[in-house]
């Protein structure tokens, strides 16, 4: 008696795999978890402090459906003093974590069967997403040789009557590349000739280590208003937990995009948002010093996957995570339906390692390790997969 829809929807492979983890680490077996896309650092004092204070202040009631004032105030100047954009207070929606901003974005643009253009690799919910509000999703091919980041090529040979939207993920889940300012400008111009919404889900915007980034609403007054600018807190300061993300947008859809939350979820937690409040106006030193960190690990990491000649890998300009081809070792290993998941079963069962493999992305070929975690356990990590491989 399901609905039909639900056919087709694939299970998270992360959130698997991070399930299995646990059950093997409450066992007492010694795994090293190089899987999920979650800071390893803690919430910063001041966010924590703001949610206790907003608590004994009884700060609890409903809200508005677009979020607290002071929030949208913050993010406001937030995305004016870092992203070189301004928006109005009712141009802003708080929602309940970046996957939320994203459904309720959907939700607000689509009628069925309307297609969504993804480029590969994807982040993992995007497909998923698209199929649950009734859309199409279009995988769209892209090239290693350019970071696996579309270009207006790519996206032209894919545009069909019923092309509605296309994501452009940046910094990119699971690559780590970051697109440059021209980059985007051409994609833009792609999608005003085509009258085309784009989804600029820039969540690790933050986590980026290039000397720029480039919020694509900022690019023109025309880019801004085809735009949804999508971010949150859970990669930026360290609130996976408290499930706050936002949209930024034109007038017409921020107001349809809380029309739709009012009714389906009214708002995200008071006390969530007031943390965030603090997050945004207090916690600046404590965010760049995890940028410094996950930097440092990325540069120790490269170093040590440059000694295992089996394995090539995008160099991550942004984000923590390396996507890596091990396309080399599919005739070294028996597999039969998924190269990628069977690697990965493997090094979860012999090497005691957990990634996740290339095929929740799109790209069987490879699999993606995070360097959101303790440098000893990231460098231990790939030490265990380089013994793997050369006991192959």
């Amino acid at each position: 008696m399901l609905s039909a829809k639900l056919k087709n929807i694939t299970p998270s492979f992360t959130i698997g795999i991070s399930t299995k983890v646990q059950q093997l680490k409450q066992q007492g077996i010694d795994i090293i978890s190089l899987s999920i896309g979650e800071p390893d650092f803690l919430t910063p004092e001041a966010a924590k402090e703001k949610a206790i204070e907003a608590i004994h202040l009884n700060k609890t009631k409903y809200d508005a459906a677009s979020g607290l004032t002071d929030l949208r105030k913050a993010i406001q100047n937030k995305l004016l003093q870092e992203n070189n954009v301004s928006y109005e207070l009712d141009e802003i929606v708080v929602s309940n974590g970046a996957k939320h901003a994203i459904t309720n974005t959907l939700l607000a643009i689509l009628d069925y069967g309307d297609e969504v253009i993804i480029p590969k690799p994807f982040w993992v919910s995007y497909p998923e997403m698209v199929k649950l509000v009734g859309g199409t999703p279009i995988l769209l091919d892209t090239k290693k040789e350019n970071q696996f980041k579309a270009t207006p090529q790519d996206i032209e040979s894919v545009i069909t009557d019923r092309t509605k939207m296309i994501f452009i993920t940046n910094p990119s889940n699971p690559t780590g590349a970051v697109y440059t300012k021209e980059e985007l400008i051409a994609i833009l111009d792609i999608c005003l000739k085509h009258n085309i919404y784009i989804l600029a889900d820039e969540i690790y915007e933050k986590i980026c280590y290039t000397p720029s980034f480039t919020s694509i609403a900022s690019l023109s007054s025309e880019a801004k208003d085809i735009t949804i600018t999508v971010n949150g807190l859970s990669k930026s300061a360290a609130m996976t937990g408290w499930r706050i993300g936002y949209t930024a947008s034109n007038k017409e859809l921020a107001k349809a995009i809380a029309s739709i939350q009012g009714h389906l979820v009214s708002h995200p937690s008071t006390i969530s948002q007031w943390a965030s409040v603090a997050a945004l106006t207090e916690c600046h030193d404590q965010m760049q010093e995890m940028i410094r960190t996950y930097k440092e690990r990325r540069d120790l990491a490269v170093i040590a996957l440059n000694k295992i000649d089996s394995l090539s890998y995008i160099y991550p300009d942004g984000a923590f995570y390396i996507f890596i081809d091990a396309s080399a070792l599919r005739d070294k290993i028996q597999w039969t339906d998924s190269f990628s998941i069977e690697f990965s079963n493997m090094l979860l069962d012999k090497a005691r390692v957990a990634v996740v493999p290339g095929i929740a992305f799109g790209m069987d070929d490879f699999i993606r390790i995070s360097y959101a975690c303790d440098t000893n356990e990231l460098l231990e990590g790939i030490r265990r997969i380089q013994q793997f491989i050369e006991n192959l």
